[in-house]
């Protein structure tokens, strides 16, 4: 089935292909400029810091509904194991193997498709198992440090939770920025709080991912509009979950991904940072959310943290 007109009119409007040249592989990273960086170094006042990962455990967030998306195993290899002889010093050493998008993670410019093609007008199928992805990997997103916003969507519609069925809107976003009285700008990496996460801090892992209420359709435009660098929220699927049209599934991964070249990020805990920014009564920070490099990576596991 291919895509509905509707997506592909939007498609044209978000498109950033070429804008940093043709052999661009980092999309939308590239408006957090130096001066940008600085900037966002001035936001650090009090020194707090708010972490927003994860644990990564083997009872994660991940139940089986995403295919070969494994919550870590953790095996130990070695334990207090003398090397070099009898009374020597002793190590431990332990190993996992984890899907890269199993807890808190950026989604790599690779890890969506459609009609064929990546970032930047690139083949699709230059990802392969043995090159994994030739272009736009993970790797190549080397520093993701800017000034974090978080739009709490949640609090600004005076609730604790959105609902299962809310599709975070254009007009949710203004909102919130209205709440946090600082206007998202060029370079920043936004933040947005449903509050989804507090059904699997919970203990309910099936009802955190599912329904779920995400960014809607309707938001890239907003995002494209601010020149927004990446957007991460507090959910599984990133957006609404079901999706608002059933013949179009995850059109805000393509959206963001493929035509924006701009990394989204899933399964951040905001709780803790909806809290701190009330009591700082500010909602911009220093974040630093800087991925493992994995080459050719389609994803990363991040533990971001926000500095106040």
């Amino acid at each position: 089935m291919s895509l509905p007109a509707e997506f592909h009119e939007i498609a044209k409007r978000v498109n950033n292909w070429g804008r940093w040249g043709a052999e661009d592989e980092i999309g939308t990273l590239n408006l957090i400029t130096d001066d940008v960086v600085r900037t966002a170094a001035t936001t650090v006042r009090t020194g707090r810091r708010v972490p927003l990962a994860l644990p990564l455990k083997e009872d994660g967030v991940q139940t089986g509904l995403i295919p070969g998306r494994v919550n870590p195993l953790h095996s130990m290899v070695q334990i207090n194991q003398e090397l070099f002889g009898p009374g020597t010093v002793a190590t431990s050493d332990d190993a996992v193997t984890m899907g890269l998008q199993a807890a808190t993670h950026w989604d790599a410019l690779t890890h969506a498709s459609h009609s064929g093609m990546i970032y930047n007008g690139r083949p699709a199928d230059t990802i392969t198992p043995h090159t994994r992805a030739r272009f736009s990997g993970i790797d190549k997103a080397r520093h993701v440090v800017s000034r974090g916003v978080l739009l709490d969507v949640a609090r600004a519609r005076g609730v604790d939770r959105l609902a299962g069925g809310h599709a975070v809107t254009p007009e949710d976003l203004e909102a919130a920025e209205e709440l946090a009285r600082t206007p998202v700008r060029a370079g920043d990496i936004v933040l947005v709080r449903t509050g989804q996460i507090q059904t699997y801090l919970a203990g309910d892992r099936h009802a955190y991912g599912y329904p779920s209420p995400g960014l809607s359709v309707r938001t890239p435009e907003w995002f494209h509009a601010r020149d927004v660098a990446a957007v991460a929220n507090d959910t599984l699927t990133f957006e609404i979950f079901p999706p608002e049209n059933e013949n179009l599934w995850l059109p805000v991964h393509a959206l963001h991904l493929v035509e924006m070249g701009m990394l989204q990020g899933q399964n951040w805990n905001l709780e803790e940072l909806s809290t701190a920014c009330a009591e700082e009564e500010r909602y911009a920070f220093l974040l630093s959310a800087m991925p493992e490099p994995f080459v050719g990576g389609t994803g990363t596991p991040v533990a971001p943290v926000a500095i106040f």
